[in-house]
């Protein structure tokens, strides 16, 4: 059973994205057409689990199951689709068994890319939501400290109403 842990935000997560992108990239390849520091670590100064989420836009999402054997070389458990159509979702523990990083791959231009990022921006620029989305975080980690399921399901009805705030902050960004 995994604990959920929340820790301050540690300055070495942008390396280590930075470390594993390179690395992505080159099993990859050409289908590569970007890749991103995402979820709560790319945020600076919120509380997150110490897993780093990386999101590669492909060209083609069809060529990234031919790559699973090269992702596995890197410690990666290929997990398809992990119930968001369209994705391809992959994980990566250290020699102890801890999860160390998430892998979400989708084809350009696919919504999820976009809500992603979205979030992500608008919780860098507007400080007070990351900081109530940090104080929840602690909290339902300290109620659910054996219990992932609930830990996710605890933060849905917030990062549901982050994500519409995002989208339309978004949209004011491109317009502005």
């Amino acid at each position: 059973m995994r604990k959920v842990e929340v820790v301050p935000h540690n300055p070495k997560w942008r390396d280590a994205f930075a470390q594993e992108k390179q690395q992505i990239w080159q099993v990859f390849g050409d289908n590569v057409v970007a890749i991103h520091h995402i979820g709560s670590t790319a945020i600076p100064d919120i509380y997150a689990k110490p897993i780093i989420d990386l999101l590669v836009e492909v060209k083609a999402i069809a060529k990234i199951d031919r790559c699973n054997p090269s992702m596995a070389a890197l410690g990666y458990e290929a997990m398809g689709e992990f119930g968001i159509p369209g994705r391809r979702f992959f994980r990566k523990n250290d020699a102890a068994g801890v999860r160390t990083h998430h892998v979400h791959t989708f084809e350009v231009a696919e919504p999820e890319v976009e809500k992603h990022l979205a979030f992500r921006d608008y919780m860098i620029a507007h400080l007070e939501d990351a900081q109530q989305y940090s104080e929840l975080k602690r909290e339902l980690a300290r109620k659910y400290p054996y219990d992932m399921d609930s830990y996710i399901d605890g933060k849905h009805g917030f990062i549901q109403q982050m994500n519409k705030k995002a989208a339309k902050w978004r949209e004011l960004q491109k317009t502005s």
